[in-house]
């Protein structure tokens, strides 16, 4: 069930911040970007999901904007 894990976030968006705690809190190892600070993930995570807005998941490929709590739970198989 290891999937690769990668959230691109900011750390004062409160999304992020749940998005991240979800993860956790399910014990799923991720990889977090912040996109606040690194112009070239910034780039990397719009060029993925067409999207400006943080948080943006990459599970294994599979691209998920904001914390749709659902969709990050299905893709993981939770």
């Amino acid at each position: 069930m290891d999937k690769h894990v990668k959230i691109y976030s900011t750390p004062t968006c409160p999304y992020c911040i749940r998005a991240k705690q979800f993860l956790k809190d399910n014990n799923v190892i991720f990889e977090n970007v912040d996109v606040s600070s690194d112009a070239k993930a910034s780039e990397e995570m719009i060029e993925k999901s067409g999207q400006m807005g943080v948080p943006v998941l990459d599970i294994d490929g599979q691209i998920i904007v904001g914390f749709d709590k659902e969709k990050i739970k299905q893709s993981l198989g939770l």
